[in-house]
């Protein structure tokens, strides 16, 4: 077997193994692609989000020298919430060292860190795992409430800052007869609802609107009678015919995009017959705060996205295990303009 000694070189420290790991190319779902949420590295444990609710007032005209109205100061409220730990580490036993071994080999070290490599950057491997469980809190806090892998809540931004979110729109998609317009009526509440409740964010220009389709809200809306006729005798008309899964398109005002979570579509995923609206490119809407690692060597320095490190079997010299770890808090400052749908 080889010397395992190798791991307390240079290569394996968690300096170098942390570099190398954020050096790697992000692979997220859909939601990692569009980055939505701006990293803000803290050097504490804990998230200080601060809130002004400024507001623009009309001004009561008054006779020339009468006494001025008094303006108010905005109100600031500072909500404090904690990252959350994610943490995972794969064991290599000897037995799986010794095989790719030759004795006084001079390619040891690096037939073995290819080892270590392939359980961090595998396709099912500790980095993949780790951005799976980014987009599933990524996806929670579009909705305003992030949740854990077991789907139990981690933050509920609605009761953090004591909101509410919209109201679920019934887009009746699968009425036979629609009245007309309504599925453009529906999609102008979106858009008003949701540039009301930005208010100052929304940028004119640069903001807009995507709505995350599950897979049978998404079959009905690219069917109906009215998506379709609008696109009638257009260039667009074609485009349409072929949106046939995970595509989008763009109509009433909205981005469309058929979501494609996980392959079972439930541990991420959009549910079958909902949508859930999510405005994009408005600067303060989506941060992501990462806290330090819990070691002495990155104590109050400024948090990264993922850290690595290799636990070797000092007493008994049969194991090494590579682990990885993140600290992030996925924020939504303004959860009243997270807007959602149903097919019916």
């Amino acid at each position: 077997m080889p010397t395992l000694d190798i791991f307390n070189g240079k290569p394996f420290s968690m300096v170098e193994l942390t570099t190398a790991v954020n050096k790697n190319p992000f692979k997220p779902g859909f939601l990692g692609s569009l980055n939505l949420f701006t990293d803000r590295p803290i050097r504490t444990l804990a998230a200080a989000i601060e809130l002004k609710d400024g507001a623009l007032n009309l001004i009561q005209t008054s006779e020339r020298g009468a006494p001025l109205e008094e303006g108010k100061n905005e109100k600031r409220n500072i909500y404090y919430q904690e990252t959350a730990r994610i943490a995972k580490g794969q064991t290599i036993m000897a037995d799986e060292v010794q095989s790719v071994r030759a004795f006084g080999s001079e390619t040891e070290l690096m037939q073995v860190m290819q080892l270590v490599t392939d359980r961090l950057n595998g396709p099912t491997g500790l980095i993949a795992q780790v951005e799976m469980t980014w987009e599933n809190m990524r996806l929670g806090a579009i909705q305003g409430i992030v949740t854990d892998a077991d789907g139990s809540t981690l933050v509920d931004w609605t009761s953090v800052f004591g909101v509410s979110l919209p109201a679920e729109l019934d887009f009746d998609l699968d009425n036979a007869t629609p009245a007309s317009g309504a599925v453009r009526k529906q999609c102008s509440k979106v858009v008003r609802g949701t540039m009301r409740a930005l208010g100052g964010l929304w940028v004119v220009g640069q903001s807009r609107i995507i709505g995350l389709c599950g897979d049978n809200y998404w079959d009905d809306l690219t069917a109906h009678k009215e998506v379709r006729e609008t696109f009638l005798n257009t260039q667009e008309a074609s485009d349409l015919r072929n949106k046939i899964a995970f595509e989008s398109f763009r109509y009433g005002g909205i981005d469309w995009v058929n979501y494609r979570g996980t392959d079972d579509n439930s541990t991420v995923a959009i549910g079958v017959d909902k949508c859930k609206f999510i405005p994009v490119d408005v600067p303060g809407l989506f941060e992501r705060a990462l806290s330090p690692a819990e070691t002495m060597t990155y104590v109050n320095t400024r948090g990264l996205p993922m850290y690595a490190m290799t636990i070797v079997d000092r007493e008994r010299d049969m194991w090494v295990r590579p682990e990885v770890y993140s600290y992030p808090l996925f924020i939504c400052t303004r959860p009243p303009a997270l807007y959602s749908a149903r097919r019916t």
